[in-house]
């Protein structure tokens, strides 16, 4: 019994040391403030604008962000519609708004470095922002709390 406490405090210390988990890690980051969608993109509404992106669970379950697919600055998206790509060493998987209007900015240092999304989606790995033609359809999206209970159940599925 004593030899297996060592050898677990012995572990811990030693992932300590390499600053790795020793414990799996549950559920991704979700911040409040922002809205969901069910499609696993963030809004961060700021005034008549928002700035979107990918969640933290979606960037984990991709893998290594290798290229973002980016829209022109002046298109418009609608809600729920594609508007770029976000390709991984695992897959190619859209990017759907989560709100309607009018793109002002991409996040162009995504093109040199798209790690960002993996490394920071919800700050330096934002994708676009957009000027809010419909803030009605924020309602529709998902708050903190049930994007963080829509994962879970996702989760349990698999």
């Amino acid at each position: 019994m004593a030899m297996a406490a060592s050898r677990l405090l012995w572990a811990s210390r030693v992932a300590s040391y390499l600053k790795i988990s020793t414990f799996p890690r549950a559920f991704s980051t979700v911040l409040k403030d922002l809205k969901y969608a069910d499609t696993h993109e963030w809004v961060k509404v700021e005034g008549d604008s928002a700035t979107v992106g990918i969640t933290d669970h979606a960037q984990d379950h991709l893998g290594d962000v290798v290229y973002v697919e980016l829209p022109e600055v002046g298109s418009s998206v609608s809600q729920g519609k594609n508007f770029g790509a976000v390709e991984s060493v695992k897959a190619t998987s859209d990017i759907n708004s989560p709100i309607s209007g009018e793109v002002v900015a991409v996040n162009n240092e995504l093109d040199g470095k798209p790690g960002l999304v993996n490394a920071s989606p919800y700050e330096n790995g934002w994708i676009i922002k957009v000027k809010i033609s419909d803030s009605g359809e924020l309602n529709s999206l998902m708050d903190d709390e049930k994007y963080s209970k829509f994962c879970e159940e996702e989760e349990s599925k698999h």
